[in-house]
């Protein structure tokens, strides 16, 4: 078998946590012949259900799993990792808006950044899934200077697989048969999904999801609405945030980046702009990439029409006010 994969899961005694170290320790993300040694951080009054969480993953006897290490010490779960998910942070109640969310968590990825660059291999690959995550990824990289920006990533993922859900639910088909649809912007109400690049397999034969649905009005209204507030409506059935679906897209989005993309599909991820697409740089904004040796790269050259446009500006126009309060917090 190959060398161990050492990954880091914060927030690990929590819901999203608890559906995804066992997902991890699976074999999903990494491959079936990928040894992985768990490092599980929470906060220190977490430490009781912790342990249990580390008792139980040694209980399942996953033959991938070689060693756990559960700790209230980033010193210790960020030594020598390879991948981080970060999932650990005050979570959304209901009626809570991000904004709230914003102050309280950004000094805990200050402080999460700050202990990778210390502590984490210099080639490790962060996900960022607590929220507002596009804003928490910047500001992670930005206090860990001496690890590749590029290695930063935020959670949209979640957002593409709720999007492809409700397309293959509308025209009766498997969710494996819609691919690319993109999810623009920020992970939260005012993300853009984005149907007009992506196809439906229909009929024996890949056809553009806007002619199999033929419903502009649905496409351009109740399909998006649904998408950007689906995690709003889980919160109101379950009375707490989303996490089985959350770990999943966790590790679609990891599994993504160590594995790369199929040809001809891609994938959408919280990543930093260069401008592409007329979007401000200096954000985390998710574009639709294609993987490569464990490298991203935003696809280029996709036709924009003015419908598209104006729901990238306003996503656009809330990261950076989001990253100005973020930089304005963790300065206080």
């Amino acid at each position: 078998m190959a060398e161990p994969v050492r990954v880091c899961i914060t927030g690990a005694a929590g819901q999203i946590g608890y559906s995804l170290v066992y997902m991890v320790g699976s074999g999903v993300v990494f491959g079936n012949d990928t040894p992985v040694i768990l490092h599980l951080l929470d906060i220190s009054p977490m430490m009781g259900v912790l342990n249990g969480v580390s008792m139980e993953v040694n209980d399942c006897a996953l033959p991938n799993v070689r060693d756990v290490v559960a700790t209230d010490d980033p010193a210790v779960a960020f030594k020598d990792i390879d991948a981080a998910f970060l999932v650990g942070a005050m979570p959304r109640k209901e009626g809570m808006e991000r904004k709230d969310l914003l102050a309280a968590n950004v000094k805990i990825f200050k402080a999460q950044g700050q202990a990778l660059d210390q502590h984490a291999k210099k080639s490790v690959k962060v996900l960022v899934v607590g929220n507002p995550a596009n804003t928490n990824a910047l500001i992670c990289a930005k206090y860990a200077p001496s690890i590749p920006r590029e290695n930063f990533s935020a959670m949209t993922r979640l957002d593409q697989n709720r999007a492809q859900t409700q397309i293959a639910g509308k025209l009766g088909i498997p969710v494996s048969d819609v691919k690319n649809v993109i999810i623009w912007g920020n992970h939260s109400s005012t993300q853009f999904p984005d149907l007009r690049h992506a196809t439906a397999h229909v009929n024996g034969q890949d056809v553009p999801v806007y002619d199999a649905i033929k419903d502009d009005a649905y496409l351009k209204g109740e399909f998006i609405t649904t998408v950007q507030k689906r995690g709003a409506a889980v919160i109101a059935a379950r009375k707490l945030s989303s996490a089985m679906s959350a770990a999943k897209a966790a590790c679609d989005h990891m599994k993504s980046i160590w594995q790369g993309t199929p040809e001809g599909h891609f994938v959408s991820m919280g990543v930093f702009s260069d401008g592409s697409y007329n979007t401000p740089e200096g954000v985390m904004y998710s574009f639709p990439v294609t993987i490569q040796d464990q490298k991203w790269s935003i696809v280029k050259d996709l036709p924009i029409d003015d419908f598209a446009r104006e729901k990238m500006d306003i996503t656009a126009k809330e990261l950076c006010e989001e990253r100005d309060d973020a930089i304005s917090a963790c300065q206080d």
